[in-house]
This record gives C-alpha cells, sequence and structure tokens, in this order.
C-alpha cells in the first residue's frame, strides 16, 4: 500500500514539474479548456434561473368548466368535491362561480352595463375555475383533464387556454436541448485538446519512456503522470471556468437588475449549487483522465 501511494505521490510530482516547465503552453490549454467549459455553464446558469421564473408568469394555468344554462343549482358544488376527490396533486384550488356573481360582476363593468340591462334573464351559467399544479407536462395534463371534464353531465364546455403553456414547454425543451448539445461540444473539445496535449507530451518524452522501460519501468508506471496530466489540467480548468462564470455573471445581474427594477422585480442569475458544480469538475476530471489514457495507450507504444 504504502509503496503504491508513493508511485501516486511520485506521478503527481513528475505532473506538476511538467505542467511548470512549460508556463506557457500549460497555460494556454488551461485557458482554452476553461473558456470552453464556461460556455455550457452559462447557459446551464441561464436555464435554471430561468425556468422558476417562467413557471410563475403573470398567466395562471387554469381550466373554465362552464354548465349548462339549466344545471341545477347544486351541480356546481358537486362537480368541486369531485374535481379535488379525482385529481389530488395535479390541481392548486377549484373556484365556483355562481352565474349571479358573474352577472353582477359584468354590470358593475361600464362596457356591459347597458347591454345587460335589457336581458329578461340571467344568460350566463354557473362555471368553476379550476387551478392546475406546475410540472412537467402541463400541457398534456390540461387537455387529459379537459377532454376527461367534457364528459360529465352537466358540463356545456371546457375553455382551455393552454398555448402559452405549449410555446413555455417548447422553449425551455429547446433550452435543453440545445444546451445538451453544447455540453456534447464541449466534451469532444476537451477530449481533443487533452488528447493532443498528453500525445505531444508522450512524443518530447520519448527517450526518457524507453530507458524506464530499459531498467524495468512497467506500463502503468510510465502511463500514470500522463492520467494525471489529462485529470490535473481539465480540474484546474473547470475551477478557471467557475471564477469567469462567476466574473461574467456580475455585470450581466447589475443589467438583469435595473431592468428587472423597471417591471417592480427582481431577477438574479446564479450559477447551480455546489454539489452540482462539485459533480461537474469531478466528471471534467475523469474526462480528461480518460482522454489522455486513451492518448497515452496510442502514443507511448514505440
Amino acid at each position: 500500500m504504502k509503496s503504491l501511494l508513493r508511485q501516486h505521490r511520485y506521478a503527481l510530482i513528475v505532473t506538476l514539474r511538467r505542467l511548470l516547465a512549460q508556463p506557457i503552453s500549460s497555460l494556454t490549454n488551461l485557458l482554452v479548456i476553461a473558456l470552453a467549459l464556461t460556455l455550457p455553464l452559462l447557459g446551464a446558469t441561464f436555464l435554471i434561473s430561468i425556468e422558476p421564473v417562467a413557471r410563475q408568469v403573470s398567466v395562471t394555468p387554469e381550466l373554465t368548466l362552464f354548465l349548462k344554462t339549466d344545471a341545477a343549482n347544486d351541480v356546481a358544488n358537486k362537480l368541486e368535491k369531485k374535481i379535488r376527490e379525482e385529481h389530488v396533486g395535479q390541481i392548486i384550488n377549484v373556484r365556483v362561480i355562481p352565474k349571479q356573481r358573474a352577472l353582477e360582476e359584468l354590470r358593475a363593468n361600464p362596457a356591459w352595463e347597458q347591454a345587460l340591462k335589457v336581458l329578461p334573464v340571467n344568460p350566463l351559467p354557473d362555471a368553476l375555475v379550476v387551478e392546475l399544479a406546475p410540472g412537467d407536462d402541463l400541457a398534456k395534463r390540461a387537455d387529459q383533464m379537459a377532454a376527461h371534464w367534457r364528459t360529465w353531465q352537466g358540463v356545456d364546455h371546457v375553455q382551455l387556454d393552454s398555448a402559452w403553456v405549449q410555446r413555455l414547454e417548447a422553449l425551455l425543451r429547446f433550452g435543453r436541448i440545445g444546451l445538451l448539445l453544447l455540453a456534447l461540444s464541449v466534451m469532444l473539445v476537451v477530449l481533443a485538446t487533452v488528447f493532443n496535449t498528453v500525445r505531444m507530451q508522450a512524443l518530447s518524452q520519448r527517450e526518457e519512456i524507453g530507458v524506464a522501460r530499459l531498467v524495468g519501468a512497467t506500463e502503468s508506471f510510465v502511463r500514470r503522470p500522463f492520467l494525471y496530466l489529462g485529470a490535473l489540467t481539465c480540474t484546474l480548468a473547470a475551477l478557471i471556468s467557475l471564477g469567469i462564470a462567476r466574473l461574467t455573471l456580475a455585470p450581466l445581474n447589475d443589467a438583469l437588475a435595473s431592468l428587472a427594477r423597471t417591471y417592480d422585480a427582481e431577477f438574479a442569475l446564479k450559477l447551480p449549487d455546489t454539489t452540482a458544480l462539485i459533480v461537474s469538475v469531478l466528471i471534467v476530471a475523469a474526462l480528461g483522465a480518460l482522454s489522455a489514457r486513451w492518448s497515452v495507450q496510442r502514443s507511448t507504444r514505440f
């Protein structure tokens, strides 16, 4: 065990020496990878910050059930109870709007006051307004509920305005897919950069590797410093990208704060939580190590 730890410590020291021996090249590689990693990080920041705000838009996800004009007075209350029992967790609230109250509200509107005075009876039906709980596939759930409620006795019409929901979900879905494609592109950039860096290091130390093999060095001993090189380079680049992202968000949040104040609101872009950032750094480090392993296996066969 002590021997293995000494070998890993030796490999880490060798890796640091190689990085410091070529500061310009090492710094260039770090900046290239860091800038590439900053793009999906900022994309994730925008998506994570905007999604909860988009879910709280002023338009409430609602369905309105209009009953038949000749429906009994207690039908609305019965349907309210039925909806609450059958859709627990899918709705937030159900409001019953009696036709008399709806008529009084319309009469309070000057635009309708004169027209309603000439009507001999109340033409409005009782109505129920169902506020849906937010979540994934909201438009699909609303369509299913509306289709089910239209079959109920006493219901004349179900008004479903889900176009805004569909547009919102389509926009968020587009953002997720775009972020995924961007992340895959960055992954290829990281792989290519680390692969070429390790390859150039291996070729420049060809004689040293040959001598090490002559004196009995194993393949794992020879290749271990290159694996550390890939992992350490990507880890440092990921940390640099976090710093770049934080610096970038500062002026953006200042501009957004000024814009949000004009709407009497508060909004700020925030990086993903600490756990997600740590996991991301570990994934990038593992990706660098895998790319280095692939490269060193192909570049040290001489």
